[in-house]
């Protein structure tokens, strides 16, 4: 059973960093099928596509007792071509929404990571009701396009504000924002 059957804890640590182990892989895909088709409806039966076979899979991990315990967040990044970067598949468990940061720690992440190995863009495809988020996080606005049905904005990544990182592996912790 994962922390996330249970409703009442919430975890106020997490460890953000790039998927090395089976169990956070499965993770990631079990909550991209959580968000995508079960909650939003995006998608019908998967959503699953090409890009999974060559993205780097980044988590955000709930820990109990300083132990990585649940993946309660994901998105992926792959490289289109040289220097060109795409962050994708951006989702954060319900229950763990309202912790505040978990989405922005894993766009850290992202574009950090691609930084670390010569990224020149760094694009998203945004759902409207997040463009935001993005914004505050330092991302422009280019056009709006249709994806899957659903509105979204295309979005290009402010590269000085992410510091390159080499090892996306070993992220970071971080702290649920109270409030």
């Amino acid at each position: 059973m994962s922390l996330m059957d249970h409703q009442a804890f919430i975890s106020p640590e997490f460890i953000i960093r790039a998927a090395t182990e089976a169990w956070e892989v499965a993770g990631a895909r079990r909550l991209r099928h959580q968000v995508f088709v079960e909650e939003q409806k995006i998608f019908a039966e998967h959503d699953r596509d090409a890009i999974d076979e060559i993205a780097l899979p980044l988590v955000a991990i709930a820990t109990v007792a300083a132990e990585p315990a649940d993946v309660v967040g994901t998105v992926r990044i792959h490289q289109s071509s040289s220097g060109v970067w795409w962050g994708s598949r951006l989702a954060v468990a319900p229950d763990y929404r309202r912790v505040g940061r978990l989405g922005a720690e894993l766009i850290r992440l992202a574009v950090s990571t691609a930084n670390g190995v010569g990224c020149h863009v760094f694009n998203a495809h945004v759902q409207l009701k997040n463009v935001p988020l993005f914004r505050r996080l330092h991302w422009e606005a280019v056009k709006e396009v249709d994806l899957h049905g659903v509105p979204h904005m295309h979005m290009q990544a402010s590269l000085p504000y992410y510091p390159a990182i080499g090892n996306p592996a070993a992220g970071w912790s971080a702290r649920a924002r109270r409030g």
